[in-house]
């Protein structure tokens, strides 16, 4: 299922401040299994209010697989504008993942 714009303003913002710290954002919820596209988006506002200096710990949901066969390409095209790096860390006991992103100074 892929999500109009409309559709989008009912969602709430993956965060809405600048995280001085690192931090983890849940892209596990229901809308995130639904839209993949929707999850892409708020992993790259959730990079793009973490400080440089910090991670930030991207739990992905379940239903599109492991994130190398999405979400990898997402932050290689957005680490061309922010100096980012990526791990895999595991995957969650509900079928999650999580991935850390470094913003680096």
């Amino acid at each position: 299922m892929t999500s109009t714009p409309e559709s989008d303003s009912d969602v709430a913002p993956i965060t809405d401040r600048l995280h001085d710290t690192s931090w983890s954002a849940n892209l596990e919820h229901p809308h995130h299994a639904e839209d993949r596209s929707l999850l892409e988006r708020q992993a790259l506002e959730a990079i793009e209010h973490t400080s440089p200096g910090n991670h930030v710990n991207l739990v992905t949901h379940g239903e599109h697989g492991h994130p190398s066969t999405y979400l990898y390409e997402t932050l290689q095209d957005t680490a061309e504008e922010i100096d980012l790096e990526w791990e895999y860390v595991e995957q969650c006991g509900c079928g999650g993942h999580v991935t850390r992103v470094y913003v680096r100074d």
